[in-house]
């Protein structure tokens, strides 16, 4: 019997209550936008429903505007992968904005790959 492939559904996007990066449960949605009013702990991304993926991974990656690393280099985006672990499997993608909170406005494109392929794509302006 072939194995079924994963579906991808971007079910949620905008500003979100904080994030407990440690825990596996998923932000609360606050409001629907992607014009985000930034302060310092701001919350946003997206929400990704993934089905009958379990074992396999997705890429993601997060353009943000030019900031300066510690060292005062411009950091690159934002990558990584994660692995999904259940047949019904919610992935959240997003940053919380920390200070000096000037280098952060601006746009933020958010972007999940399957195999190469995009399966979520997001951009948020943060103003």
């Amino acid at each position: 019997m072939a194995k079924r492939r994963p579906t991808f559904k971007l079910y949620s996007f905008g500003e979100y209550a904080k994030w407990d990066r440690e825990s596996k449960e998923i932000p609360k949605i606050l409001e629907f936008k992607t014009e985000i009013n930034a302060d310092i702990g701001t919350e946003f991304g997206y929400v990704l429903h993934i089905k009958n993926g379990k074992g396999e991974k997705v890429d993601f990656q997060i353009d943000h505007p030019p900031f300066k690393d510690d060292e005062g280099k411009i950091r690159p985006p934002f990558t990584g992968e994660q692995f999904i672990r259940t047949n019904d499997f919610e992935f959240y993608l997003g940053d919380c904005i920390w200070e000096p909170l000037e280098d952060k406005l601006g746009k933020w494109e958010l972007t999940t790959w399957y195999k190469g392929k995009v399966v979520a794509n997001k951009t948020f302006i943060l103003k």
